[in-house]
């Protein structure tokens, strides 16, 4: 039998109804002249070429999750035979229908349980070509990376190999439950959308050197729930060695809930487990099972779940704030940043407005306590609204994202900091001035490819110009941990200085950014986290409950 390649030579380019000898049987196929093969330890994989991308599409990375799997981590996909056509995304992951009216709500062509895939751009001549590996955000509920918003195209134009992932989401990615602690040899549950995301990895290392990829320069990046799932692999010791960067865009170091006990006011992780199946009607894991997958799904947001990750000990062995303050993270160069409009469009994350400014303040004087007129003079009561957004905005992504680089800084990495503030007339006519997720776009140089909602991105050349830089610095950071684009200032590090990144218009270096607000909400959640019974989540503002007394560690 003559190899794959002579056997497209000798045909002219076109194989149709041809055979090829895999483990003594033969396999038909039919593959295109123009269509690149690539021959990879999983398997040979037929995509296509577009614009001097090669591009291949729904490539499985473990076993489908189903059945008596589902829940349990992830296996090693088995091998297939002859060449496999990856031309067509894989479904996306069984998820619920986005809320209606979102901007950000997306019509997928076909849905799974089976959904475990992911997708790969390259350069045609890639050769150890760094590797961006992307990790959708969606609040750990929704998403795909099939989205055309992620595609890869002009991204790989910058020399890169892009890949995008699913990971299972929702109850079917999270639910831990003692059942289903009792099954696992460690004695732990939940989780298994983070062991995904490693299992993704595990086939990158082993796979993307034959896409032109380097294995051991791999970059790691998510926007939301997918920056979210960055700080969890950065958490992780089971992700240790499997990238060599990272990028946080828009993330938020929550109080994650602990697998059997309840700590800072939050659940055990398989108490939540236990509740859903109670409000389920679901007597034991085999009944939970048994339960078509998209029921589980609807159903599960309705009884009050929430998908996060666990501390079990394990795969994540204690907080995020505890993980980064005692430097067992990652030791990795780092990009970390937020939007300034965050909250814009979430408004939802936002507690009940009071009815007046006198209103206002007495709550944040109950709440912050010794901080109140602290937190007043950035957040005053004259100008309510802007106060509301820009405390839930700074609480959640701006603290953490500062806390980010500076915990990485503090191991002797580089770490780099930015602010988005980029707006354009269809979002600022909305009020949606730097929204979440609105730096998506020009980092994927997708302007053209956002969801039927999205205010369109104008062709401006203002706007190109600044997704050309982005990508720009997001390539450049992946190939060399120094963020640089063509004909635009060197980003400066985060240490010493407090130097970071502006994003509005041209890009531009800065120092100081929001002067004293990330102390203010250090001290909150040091001091939460001291007292270990309240969390330092979304009860900020006028949600705040009474701040506990300064601890000696937070001084």
């Amino acid at each position: 039998m003559m190899p794959i390649h002579k056997l497209r030579r000798a045909t002219g380019g076109l194989l149709a109804g041809a055979v090829l000898v895999a483990a003594g049987a033969f396999v038909p196929m039919a593959v295109a002249g123009d269509r690149p093969v690539v021959h990879a330890p999983a398997g040979t994989v037929s995509g296509e070429t577009r614009g001097g991308i090669r591009v291949f599409k729904g490539l499985p990375y473990a076993r489908p999750p189903v059945g008596d799997a589902r829940w349990k981590p992830p296996a090693p996909p088995a091998p297939w035979q002859g060449v496999r056509d990856a031309r067509s995304f894989g479904p996306a992951c069984v998820q619920p229908k986005s809320r209606p009216g979102s901007i950000y709500a997306e019509d997928y062509p076909a849905m799974s349980e089976d959904c475990l895939t992911l997708n790969v751009w390259a350069p045609e001549h890639a050769n150890a070509a760094p590797v961006f590996v992307w990790i959708h955000g969606g609040s750990l509920v929704t998403g795909s990376g099939s989205e055309a918003m992620y595609d890869g195209t002009k991204l790989a134009k910058e020399g890169m190999i892009v890949v995008t992932i699913n990971y299972r989401l929702g109850v079917l990615g999270y639910l831990a439950h003692p059942g289903l602690s009792a099954e696992s040899p460690d004695h732990v549950s939940g989780n298994y959308g983070l062991l995904d995301q490693i299992e993704a990895l595990k086939w990158v290392k082993a796979n993307i050197g034959a896409f032109g990829g380097d294995p051991d320069n791999v970059t790691i990046a998510g926007e939301s729930a997918g920056a979210l799932s960055v700080m969890y692999l950065l958490a992780s010791p089971a992700a240790r060695g499997l990238f060599a960067k990272a990028i946080a865009e828009s993330a938020y170091m929550i109080t994650t809930p602990d697998l059997r006990e309840k700590r800072f006011g939050v659940d055990s992780a398989e108490a939540a487990g236990e509740a859903l199946a109670t409000k389920l009607g679901a007597a034991d894991v085999a009944a939970l099972r048994a339960m078509d997958a998209e029921t589980l799904i609807n159903e599960a947001p309705k009884t009050g779940y929430l998908p996060w990750g666990t501390i079990d000990g394990r795969i994540l062995p204690r907080q995020l704030v505890d993980t980064f303050d005692r430097g067992e993270q990652a030791r990795v160069p780092l990009i970390a940043g937020f939007n300034s409009g965050e909250i814009r469009s979430l408004r939802f994350l936002l507690p009940p407005k009071p009815a007046s400014a006198a209103e206002y303040e007495a709550k944040i004087r109950t709440g912050y306590g010794d901080l109140a007129d602290t937190f007043l003079g950035f957040y005053p009561a004259a100008s309510l609204d802007e106060s509301m957004l820009a405390t839930t905005r700074d609480a959640m992504y701006g603290w953490t994202a500062e806390r980010l680089v500076r915990k990485q800084a503090a191991l002797g990495v580089p770490a780099y900091l930015y602010i988005f503030d980029h707006g354009y007339p269809a979002a600022d006519n909305l009020g949606l001035h730097a929204f979440h997720a609105s730096e998506l776009p020009y980092v994927f140089g997708t302007t053209d490819r956002m969801p039927p909602r999205w205010p369109k991105v104008p062709r401006y050349s203002a706007d190109l110009k600044l997704s050309e830089a982005m990508r720009g610095y997001w390539a450049s950071f992946a190939r060399s941990s120094v963020p640089k684009a063509a004909d635009q200032p060197d980003w400066t590090a985060f240490a010493p200085a407090k130097a970071y990144m502006y994003f509005a218009g041209a890009p531009s270096i800065a120092t100081g950014l929001l002067p004293g607000h990330y102390e203010l909400h250090e001290q909150v959640m040091c001091r939460r986290h001291a007292a270990g019974d309240v969390a330092w989540n979304w009860n900020v503002g006028v949600a705040a409950p009474p701040l506990p007394a300064q601890a000696s560690e937070c001084r």
